[in-house]
């Protein structure tokens, strides 16, 4: 037989979703993937119901129904302080993975180089080798995870095609200030190079912390693609519907990009999901200040317990440090932790291209039972987890 593709044989199966199923086989509590165990919002969910019954349940268009667009466009416009015109600069995708997979695409040719920080989620790089292009990684520096603008123009002045931003970052949970933002907008025009953000945490974001769009600097919008998803925001991950936001001549290649990879998202879920998309802003209100009571009370909690831990911006997850109790091997770690602890999480090192072994990742995505289990169990990890 001839040899399967070579492309594939730097990275593994996803490790987060790996651990999940390891979650499973030993009945661990899942901190690992990133999704709630409370229910979406009543609007959508009494709608689902309905469509169940009326439907549409055949293919809409392509790049997205019409009505889903044009909702999408005028909740986006309000957010990100310009108009969106729904049938020239959106493509709806199967969740942000495939937006960020389908912008990869749409931007670069086999040999281009992209920027990508470390740590990082993990699809990043898959998706830079899946599109044949080579990933230049800039590391973020612990303690507060803040790049070096020096290292960052170093990395621009090797010709990249584009950027990838995330931001609320996945899984530091930094939020990139303004200042920031400003330093890699100013690189990216200076070097011609396109940003492609995954901002799929804009709305849990933690004060005084604000998230700010990249495509708002002056000169960004024409080159910026802002992928994103309703996965968070409406807490229905597995509904998988995300877009691409950006100019008509990037939307005219991405549609074409999209209509190749998945023809398009579920037509159903597109019209449920509807009601959300025109809530108004209390409830963007009230999901922050339940993130933030999530956030405080299992950040009390890991300090309680004496567990080094960082401090999230935004998004909802949190690195742990391991170092204390003796393994060279994280995923190992994790492992164990599921098995005589029964907590599922995630080895740091799936997310740095640095050395990394010392950090695991947890999400608070959960019922404040759910948290309050989690720490019960991880009261325990001392004990369990003194040696490999």
């Amino acid at each position: 037989m001839k040899p399967l593709s070579e492309r594939t044989a730097d990275f593994t199966d996803s490790v987060i979703r790996r651990m999940t199923r390891i979650s499973m086989q030993y009945n661990a509590l899942n901190l690992s993937q990133g999704f709630p165990d409370f229910d979406p919002p009543k609007e959508i969910t009494d709608r689902l119901a309905a469509i169940a019954a009326e439907g549409p349940h055949q293919y809409s268009v392509t790049w997205g129904a019409q009505n889903f667009r044009e909702a999408l466009a005028e909740k986006q416009s309000r957010y990100m302080g310009r108009p969106v015109d729904p049938n020239t600069e959106i493509v709806t995708t199967c969740g942000s993975t495939e937006a960020m997979m389908a912008a990869m695409m749409t931007v670069t040719n086999p040999g281009d180089r992209v920027i990508i920080f470390s740590p990082f989620y993990e699809n990043y790089g898959a998706d830079a080798i899946l599109s044949g292009a080579e990933p230049i990684y800039v590391p973020l520096r612990p303690p507060e995870f803040r790049f070096d603008p020096n290292e960052l123009e170093s990395a621009f002045k090797q010709n990249p095609k584009a950027l990838i931003l995330c931001n609320p970052s996945n899984p530091t949970g930094r939020v990139f200030t303004r200042e920031e933002l400003g330093v890699i907008a100013d690189l990216a025009k200076k070097y011609d190079t396109y940003v492609i953000t995954d901002e799929v945490y804009e709305h849990i974001v933690y004060a005084p912390h604000e998230h700010v769009y990249i495509s708002s600097f002056p000169g960004m919008e024409e080159r910026t693609l802002s992928c994103s998803s309703l996965s968070k925001t409406y807490s229905i991950t597995g509904w998988r519907l995300g877009y691409i936001i950006a100019p008509p001549e990037i939307i005219d290649t991405a549609k074409k990009v999209h209509d190749f990879l998945t023809v398009g998202a579920a037509a159903p879920l597109q019209e449920a999901v509807i009601p959300a998309l025109r809530f108004g802003e209390d409830y963007y209100r009230r999901l922050q200040e339940e993130y933030t009571e999530r956030r405080d009370l299992f950040v009390k909690g890991l300090e309680d317990l004496k567990l080094p831990h960082t401090n999230p911006e935004g998004a909802y997850y949190i690195l742990l440090d391991i170092s204390e109790y003796g393994y060279g091997d994280d995923l190992l770690f994790c492992e164990d932790l599921a098995r005589k602890v029964g907590l599922g999480t995630v080895p740091g090192s799936s997310f740095f291209r640095e050395p990394v072994n010392h950090l695991i990742r947890l999400h608070f995505a959960k019922k404040k039972e759910t948290l309050f289990e989690a720490l019960n169990r991880l009261e325990t990890m001392r004990e369990k987890m003194k040696s490999p």
